[in-house]
């Protein structure tokens, strides 16, 4: 078996950035599911990622050629208090490569045992909640959502204990860095701030390769963050998904959606929805995600003041500017976002109400978000008719109907095409989305030994905005019984 060069580049800052930590093999393990396509984008022969060699070296059973597996150390603002050291407490980085495309390419194992920033625990992951990150992170990446990824998922019959006595799974997850805004807290809180140069300049080195030896590329790499955590928001926000977790630690210092824990995707629309049951206060909401993503901006602008000025005044001073990116940003993605959603060419003046009033009557009937918004397609501009499709989802007609010919009367504005405009319209309001119940269905088969179901939603999944008639039922809203499921941090 071959198997692409390492090019270490995070490993090569060694201790105490990261620990050589071995993964701990898993007994009897099956290859539940491999991602060929992704396998080959990173130059993975699809013969072998099919053979017993490949499948080792995803279970943690075997190393990646010439690569000790590292765990790193981190911080974070979890829930908003600060928690002074967390780190790969599961995870084990196991190879950095270059892609086919030449691109850096980082792989990761979920669940390969404990390390030494496990804080007691066991070090696993389960299959419920590897088969939910495994199939979100390719969903959210075909949805065009800068995401990690996954490679492989990996099953083992080893018990592990959560809410109740579970079996073991492994994910294989890669990105170009799985660097956090907790990296860096780690270090400005610990007062060891020389240590937060080589994290930041080998980052830029290598993921901003425009900014490398600027004299301000710290300020300039920090604003691209900014603005890229804001249009990642803005793009949770457009398809309805909710992170659940929206810890420092869970934010990418490449603007990536990284940490698959208790998501979702909202059904019936309530902006104040709440993912993760523990999340009792309800912090990380759908509609507080745009502000929870400044705050961590702020945060991680925070831990980086010894790189932004001489003095405590001067890096404030810098900060500043950089922090202001954010709000300028997400409302210009967002604004983007709903124009393209509602089949717009462009944001005018007065559309902002035609938003808020549509979504407003989504929530006034508790609509299915995603559903709504596709139906949205199929409303003509120069017709008169109730909107056939979008008006059986909403309960408050009377508002609908007094909608509508607003909305009609804007599409005509710009002499809107009604075919050109669906297909627009189409490409931006997904037809599939992972919906928690698909989810769990896929997860209880899967318990049972049956995995059909994991494959047959990646392939869907893989082709959210297409028409797929055989698989009408997987747009369907969930079924009564299917509607209330809750998800947690254990998951």
């Amino acid at each position: 078996m071959t198997l692409p060069a390492i090019t270490p580049r995070f490993a090569a800052l060694g201790e105490p950035y990261s620990l050589p930590i071995p993964a701990r093999p898993l007994p009897t393990p099956t290859l539940l599911h491999v991602n060929s396509a992704l396998a080959r984008e990173l130059g993975v022969d699809p013969a072998d990622s099919a053979s017993p060699s490949f499948a080792a070296i995803m279970a943690g059973n075997a190393p990646w050629p010439d690569y000790d597996a590292r765990a790193s150390v981190y911080a974070g603002h979890q829930f908003g208090h600060f928690v002074p050291q967390l780190g790969d407490g599961r995870a084990l980085s196991i190879a950095e490569i270059r892609d086919a495309a030449g691109q850096p390419q980082e792989l990761q194992l979920k669940g390969a045992g404990p390390t030494p920033y496990s804080r007691g625990s066991d070090g696993r992951a389960v299959l419920r909640s590897s088969i939910r990150e495994y199939l979100c992170s390719e969903a959210m990446h075909a949805l065009g959502i800068p995401t990690t990824r996954a490679l492989a998922l990996v099953g083992s019959p080893q018990p592990v204990r959560r809410e109740t006595i579970e079996t073991a799974a492994v994910v294989c997850r890669v990105a170009p860095s799985f660097i956090r805004f907790g990296h860096f807290e780690f270090w400005y809180y610990r007062r060891e701030h020389e240590r937060l140069a080589p994290l930041a300049d080998q980052l830029i080195a290598q993921h901003f390769p425009e900014f490398d030896g600027h004299p301000d590329r710290h300020a300039l790499w920090l604003t691209e963050v900014v603005e890229r955590t804001a249009r990642l928001i803005a793009g949770w926000q457009a398809v309805g998904f909710c992170h659940g977790v929206m810890n420092t630690d869970n934010f990418s210092a490449l603007g990536l959606t990284i940490d698959y824990g208790p998501f979702g995707f909202l059904d019936a629309f309530d902006p104040h929805h709440i993912c993760n049951h523990t999340d009792q206060g309800g912090r990380y909401a759908w509609d507080r995600q745009p502000m929870i993503g400044h705050w961590n901006c702020t945060k991680l602008l925070q831990a980086c003041l010894p790189l932004l000025g001489d003095t405590p005044e001067a890096a404030v001073a810098r900060a500043q500017p950089i922090a202001d990116r954010y709000p300028v940003t997400y409302s210009a993605a967002m604004t983007a976002r709903w124009a393209a959603k509602l089949g717009l060419r462009a944001f005018r003046d007065g559309d902002e109400t035609l938003v808020n009033r549509w979504l407003a009557l989504l929530a006034s009937s508790k609509a299915d978000f995603t559903r709504s918004w596709r139906h949205l397609a199929r409303i003509k501009a120069l017709d008169d008719g109730p909107g056939t499709g979008v008006r059986e989802e909403i309960l408050d007609l009377a508002a609908f109907d007094a909608w509508l010919p607003d909305y009609r009367a804007r599409l005509r504005s710009e002499q809107s095409d009604d075919a050109e405009r669906a297909a627009r319209m189409n490409a931006a309001n997904p037809k599939y989305v992972l919906r928690n119940h698909l989810a769990q269905a896929a997860i209880a088969r899967a318990e049972t030994g049956d995995y059909s179901e994991i494959d047959r939603l990646f392939t869907l999944l893989s082709q959210p905005f297409a028409e797929q008639p055989e698989h009408e039922t997987y747009a369907a809203e969930p079924p009564p019984e299917a509607r209330h499921i809750e998800v947690s941090c254990s998951s």
